[in-house]
């Protein structure tokens, strides 16, 4: 049994959805993952401009007691909403959980979505319909260590070439969530917000 399977925080009921994101049910987070259902999740990309206005991305490494992907670099935080939850909302509660950044669901900007399968040892597996979303944030966070073992800014060409180098170093949808955010943070786009 996982540490995580005794945590009231993490029996949420997830969104179960088909392939077009549209809402078929919910299940508890094990049952989604244990039987490999397709269910509504999120991606969050923090970004800031860094010295000289290069834009950088904030990474964070998943904990070691993740049960999967413990110990890899991935986007700034990912989470599932909960069931009746939006999405830029839940967004917004879990960069204030895994990082201790206070930010408004209109600070979320949402870039565009995925759906990936990924299989897991212990017969676990993600099975996402993914909405990846940018924040602009330019304060250090300060991450929750059951969540997160660590955090770098990264310039946009620097993390490019470390996606192309070092694939080992990376959770699996990172190879989705990061160069979308890159090709987006590339483009000049307006602000939601002042």
């Amino acid at each position: 049994m996982f540490a995580w399977e005794k945590d009231a925080a993490r029996a949420d009921m997830l969104v179960l959805v088909d392939g077009l994101d549209r809402e078929t049910g919910t299940a508890t987070k094990l049952r989604a993952h244990a039987e490999g259902l397709l269910h509504r999740a999120f991606s969050v990309v923090v970004w800031r401009r860094g010295e000289g206005g290069q834009i950088e991305l904030l990474l964070s490494r998943r904990a070691t007691g993740k049960y999967h992907s413990a110990g890899l670099w991935a986007n700034s935080c990912c989470s599932h909403p909960r069931a009746g939850e939006g999405l830029a909302q839940a967004a917004a509660r879990r960069c204030r959980e895994e990082l201790g950044i206070a930010l408004d669901a209109c600070a979320f900007d949402e870039i565009g979505a995925f759906a990936y399968r990924a299989e897991f040892a212990g017969g676990l597996s993600e099975y996402e319909y993914d909405h990846v979303f940018l924040a602009e944030f330019d304060e250090e966070p300060a991450p929750d260590p059951a969540e997160i073992s660590g955090v770098r800014w990264m310039g946009v060409r620097e993390l490019a070439a470390e996606l192309a180098e070092h694939p080992e170093r990376f959770a699996v949808w990172a190879f989705t969530v990061l160069p979308m955010a890159m090709a987006r943070l590339r483009r000049p786009f307006p602000r939601l917000r002042p």
